[in-house]
């Protein structure tokens, strides 16, 4: 069964471009030409996957993908912008989004870039790397990842998709100093050029979350200079 993309973008040129590689490639596309219809289309349509412009009539892209979260739908979003803005960058990110790329672009690479977003959707379904755990205990953490929930306290924490990715990712290498560097090439699955600012804007999101102080982090610890590690506050006591 073909894998649904939804692209949402006012320029005729671009949707078109978009659609047929797409569908040259195997996917299922639907479109629309403004934020109100795409955020309709979001919910009627169930797609795989949203390409969403950030600069759009009606409703913009942001405000599109903060709709979305809001009603807790993680569908996997990749926003394009004409603007090489890091405010915009961060901005759409912190809202949820799962990528960014700024236009102009390849039709190759966006189909290489929503392929890496699918894979890496499809590997938190199948939770193969938590090594068929089914809860894991971490401090005041407890993680169900056959559920993807995580909970502090007992109080369900709601993590965007990538998060809670990037929570196991972490989890798995307790202890371990992990670069920037690695995490975007292994989070992400490519080289996001180099944008170590695309890791800090997760951990924070993460730390606001399963942080009791997040000034004053017990679990995700920053190495000056290197990176982040993750350790377990029992074990420290």
């Amino acid at each position: 069964m073909s894998q649904k993309v939804l692209v949402v973008d006012d320029e005729q040129s671009i949707v078109t471009l978009l659609q047929y590689n797409l569908q040259q490639s195997g996917f299922e596309v639907i479109t629309a030409y403004d934020g109100e219809d795409g955020l309709n289309k979001i919910f009627t349509e169930s797609p795989d996957i949203v390409v969403l412009d950030v600069m759009l009539p009606k409703l913009d892209g942001v405000e599109v993908c903060k709709a979305v979260r809001s009603e807790k739908n993680q569908v996997p979003i990749l926003m394009l912008t004409a603007k090489d803005d890091e405010f915009d960058k961060v901005l759409g990110l912190e809202l949820g989004a799962d990528d960014y790329m700024t236009k102009p672009f390849s039709p190759r690479e966006v189909i290489a870039r929503i392929k890496a977003i699918l894979r890496r959707a499809q590997a938190i379904q199948h939770v193969e790397e938590v090594e068929e755990k089914k809860e894991i205990q971490i401090g005041k953490l407890r993680i169900l990842p056959e559920h993807f929930e995580a909970y502090r306290n007992e109080e369900l924490l709601d993590l965007t998709p990538k998060e809670f990715e990037l929570l196991i990712y972490l989890i798995e290498r307790q202890g371990r100093v992990i670069t920037r560097e690695h995490m975007l090439n292994s989070v992400w699955n490519y080289e996001f050029a180099g944008d170590s600012r695309i890791v800090d804007v997760h951990i924070s999101h993460l730390r606001e979350k399963i942080e009791e102080n997040p000034k004053q982090p017990q679990y995700i610890k920053t190495v000056r200079g290197l990176g982040y590690k993750l350790e377990n506050p029992k074990r420290n006591d």
